[in-house]
């Protein structure tokens, strides 16, 4: 997939998950977006999520390399896209 396409074009699924973030969390997330043109909490949100998970598992692989996780296409072009910015 090219790296302009839109992140969300050709996902079948999505998951729908609710969270309860803490004011002084959901203002610093809100700087952060406004500051790097990211026009909603929920897009900043799901940004911080999917670099959070790819770190995480980037983790996982330096102590385990036959446990390799490859970040799902979508989200390394949702953060591809942002990096642009």
């Amino acid at each position: 997939m090219p790296r302009d396409k839109d992140y969300m074009e050709g996902l079948t699924k999505m998951v729908r998950i609710e969270i309860d973030l803490p004011n002084e969390l959901r203002d610093d997330l809100q700087t952060v977006a406004g500051s790097l043109g990211i026009p909603t909490l929920s897009e900043a949100a799901l940004i911080a999520l999917a670099d959070w998970t790819a770190r995480r598992k980037a983790e996982i692989d330096d102590k385990n390399p036959s446990q390799r996780y490859f970040v799902n296409e979508a989200l390394d072009e949702l953060i591809g896209k942002q990096s642009k910015k």
